[in-house]
């Protein structure tokens, strides 16, 4: 029996699958509608080539159910990243239109011809640790959006406004001084007593999100906290978008991945590498927010390595992105021992598989030790140990809020 591949295009109300041979000749389509037997109907379509690969576009996203339902029940499901599938749509003679069959068979054909699809596996821990991660961001956000609502409605009942960050407790002290006058101060001062009702409760929400992600960390046995700079929040994101290490064959890859690698432009004799916009900015912005970590603590290696590349000569931002490598190296060092220790302790289970055992740098080539100093307190609600009394060195830059 010849050995098909089937790609699915997800939507919210009804799922369209195209099944093609190997040399890409369609060989059927059906449409179901998104219900509790969706996966059943199309498994049920395609009973008649036991040799099949199913191909979901988006299985991480909009798919992901669908992705999750295939694999429950036995099939084998590789998971399509949108552009590939726009890219075989876009250089595909012929029909090029824009519908769910042609979107469904781009997708197939991307997958047979893509060595890059990823296996679609059964969701675990990892799946955990991305769902609160996600709240928490979620929560920061409207928090933030909160704040700044609440700086713009005080700049108009303070004179001057409020210069820096504001808190709940700060806010609820201005408006217990402020008298307002007149119909239009008093609305004001009311809406800015509503924003702070806001600012508490999401507050609230985010520590109560913050107590569930460190018990989800902990639960994990990931060692990832013991880099200088990662606490719950950080490794939660990470391991819970990364989920399998094993998939990245070097910490080059890792680091392509995360956006931490500097990307080539060459044109001839001309070799020139240049900041990589590309990859996945949230595990990017992690790493980010562990380099300002170090940066803040004169103690830390990281700090130590920074100031020795300033001497170099390189500029703030070039420190900070080789600094950015670093921990990007040591996180793939330690990602990669936990899966080692997961594996020896299931060495008949599914789950743990090792990575590669590629040579590392100082970054982290014994994942035992700690790794750019003092290892992140276990996982609390804070991500920044006391800094110990110590001869002042060279201010570092307050601009920290642009990811690079």
């Amino acid at each position: 029996m010849t050995a098909v591949m089937i790609g699915v295009d997800p939507h919210k109300g009804s799922h369209t699958a195209v099944m093609i041979s190997p040399a890409e000749e369609p060989l059927g389509e059906i449409r179901v509608r998104a219900s509790a037997a969706q996966a059943g109907k199309l498994a049920e379509w395609a009973s008649a080539w036991p040799e099949r690969t199913w191909a979901v576009e988006g299985a991480a996203g909009l798919g992901r159910l669908l992705a999750q339902q295939l694999v429950a029940a036995g099939e084998r499901v590789l998971d399509v990243q949108p552009k590939l599938a726009s890219r075989v749509r876009l250089l595909q003679a012929g029909d090029t239109n824009k519908n769910d069959p042609n979107d469904a068979l781009s997708v197939a054909i991307a997958a047979l011809r893509s060595r890059t699809c990823r296996e679609v596996a059964a969701e675990d821990h990892p799946a955990v640790l991305k769902v609160w991660s996600k709240r928490h961001r979620d929560l920061a956000r409207l928090r933030n959006q909160v704040a700044c609502r609440l700086h713009a409605v005080l700049c108009d009942l303070v004179p001057g406004g409020i210069a820096k960050e504001i808190s709940a407790a700060q806010a609820a002290r201005i408006l217990g001084q402020a008298t307002p006058s007149g119909a239009v101060e008093v609305a004001r001062a009311e809406l800015a007593a509503e924003f702070l009702e806001d600012m508490r409760r999401l507050d609230a929400q985010l520590r109560g999100t913050r107590k569930k992600l460190a018990a989800a960390v902990k639960v994990s046995g990931t060692t990832l906290t013991q880099v200088f700079g990662v606490g719950p929040v950080i490794a939660g994101t990470i391991i819970g978008d990364i989920a399998d290490v094993s998939r990245f064959p070097g910490r080059d890859h890792f680091a392509s991945y995360n956006g931490t690698a500097p990307v080539e432009v060459s044109s001839g004799n001309r070799k020139i590498h240049r900041l990589s916009l590309h990859g996945n900015r949230r595990i990017n912005h992690a790493i980010h927010m562990a380099a300002i970590t170090q940066l803040r603590h004169k103690h830390s290696e990281g700090r130590a390595y920074y100031e020795k590349k300033l001497a170099e000569g390189k500029t703030h931002k070039e420190a900070l992105r080789s600094l950015k490598r670093k921990i990007s190296d040591a996180i793939f060092a330690r990602l990669q021992a936990d899966a080692r220790q997961a594996a020896a302790a299931a060495p008949k289970g599914p789950g743990g598989h090792p990575g590669n055992d590629s040579a590392s740098s100082a970054a982290g080539s014994h994942p035992a030790r700690q790794l750019f100093g003092q290892a992140t307190p276990g996982p609390g609600t804070s991500l920044r140990p006391a800094t110990p009394a110590g001869t002042p060195s060279k201010p570092v830059p307050r601009k920290t809020q642009a990811t690079t």
